[in-house]
């Protein structure tokens, strides 16, 4: 199962638009829903008013999206959750989709956010991955998280599965606090390119590639215009480079130099 969700999880929208571009890419349908009556505040979470394929106008609610997908040439059978945070009753909503997660023998739950940090637009998006399952933690070689402080509903959702005895990882995006707007189609790929790195299954990310340099581009004019941002940007810059310098082993540049290749192989 994978699982984003709009709101405070999700600077940027990068994690819902990384699980968004994955829905149609897999071409996924729809399964399931959960009654937004039930956990939403329409005042803070407004419906919208929109136009169908035969110009009707519809009322679309907030709600959450259950969706299927088979990764074609692999035995992935994946389960998408995707919707915006709710504002009621986070016990009962994270126990109604772990309990789908159950009823659909679900093994793993892959839950993707994306936060606010003092990162350069300029360098590679970071993308932090955690679980608290020791086997499957020691298998990926990631870390517990250490975080401790307010969370959202993915934070709870991981709890929740974990006491329900489903294997969790959670994966954040670092976005650029002072470009933290959505789109951030950099962040969204830097997901997705550790997505694909997790299922171990090809992904062609070539348009959103073209859309993260064009707005990696736009923010550099916006830098050059204002000296006191330009400034900062470099300051972060150094820090980045300076705190990677110890990673530059000889196994970190093969593991980047493979993962090249392979992106090579497919285009």
């Amino acid at each position: 199962m994978l699982a984003a969700f709009e709101g405070w999880n999700d600077a940027g929208e990068a994690a819902s638009d990384a699980l968004n571009f994955l829905s149609l890419y897999w071409d996924s349908e729809k399964i399931a829903g959960i009654d937004a009556d039930e956990y939403y505040d329409f005042q803070f979470t407004r419906p919208a008013i929109e136009r169908n394929g035969a110009g009707k106008r519809r009322i679309k609610w907030p709600t959450t999206r259950i969706s299927r997908a088979e990764v074609p040439g692999t035995n992935l059978d994946l389960i998408l959750v995707s919707g915006v945070e709710p504002s009621y009753k986070w016990r009962a909503y994270t126990a109604e989709v772990i309990g789908l997660a159950k009823e659909l023998e679900v093994d793993c739950i892959v839950l993707a956010g994306a936060l606010l940090a003092d990162v350069p637009h300029t360098r590679p998006i970071p993308v932090t991955a955690t679980c608290e399952e020791e086997d499957l933690r020691e298998h990926l070689g990631v870390e517990s998280s250490q975080y401790e402080g307010p969370i959202g509903i993915v934070g709870v959702l991981a709890e929740v599965a974990s006491l329900a005895d489903i294997p969790t990882l959670s994966l954040w995006a670092a976005v650029p606090h002072y470009v933290g707007q959505s789109p951030s189609p950099k962040a969204q790929l830097a997901l997705l390119h550790r997505l694909e790195e997790l299922l171990q299954t090809p992904i062609d990310t070539a348009v959103l590639t073209e859309e993260a340099e064009a707005w990696e581009r736009g923010v550099d004019e916006l830098a050059t215009e204002d000296p006191e941002i330009a400034a900062y940007v470099r300051q972060l810059e150094e820090a980045k480079d300076t705190a990677e310098l110890p990673e530059a082993t000889g196994e970190s540049i093969a593991r980047e130099f493979e993962r090249y290749l392979k992106r090579r192989r497919r285009e």
